[in-house]
């Protein structure tokens, strides 16, 4: 039988989640930014250059709150958004 005592064996131990992975929005804490990125994906085409200020705001909304972990906006690729930077067109 396969349900033989398994009580020696170790107890499941949690780890994070890997890089890549993160909570959902369960309280739409984000929905705002997330539905002005889907719009203006819709807008262009889905042609997602044209939408990085609004992606960069949906991600920056994810860090603060706690949905990913926090990264460098240089590391996501925003860079040239930073404040003071100009940007590249």
């Amino acid at each position: 039988m396969s349900t033989a005592m398994n009580f020696g064996s170790k107890s499941f131990q949690p780890r994070p989640p890997d890089k890549g992975s993160f909570p959902l929005d369960h309280f739409g804490e984000c929905r705002s930014f997330k539905e002005k990125f889907m719009k203006c994906l819709r807008d262009n085409k889905f042609e997602n250059a044209l939408c990085r200020k609004e992606s960069k705001a949906y991600l920056e909304c994810r860090m603060e709150r706690q949905l990913m972990a926090q990264e460098p906006l240089e590391k996501l690729g925003f860079g040239d958004l930073i404040d003071g930077k100009p940007e590249k067109n």
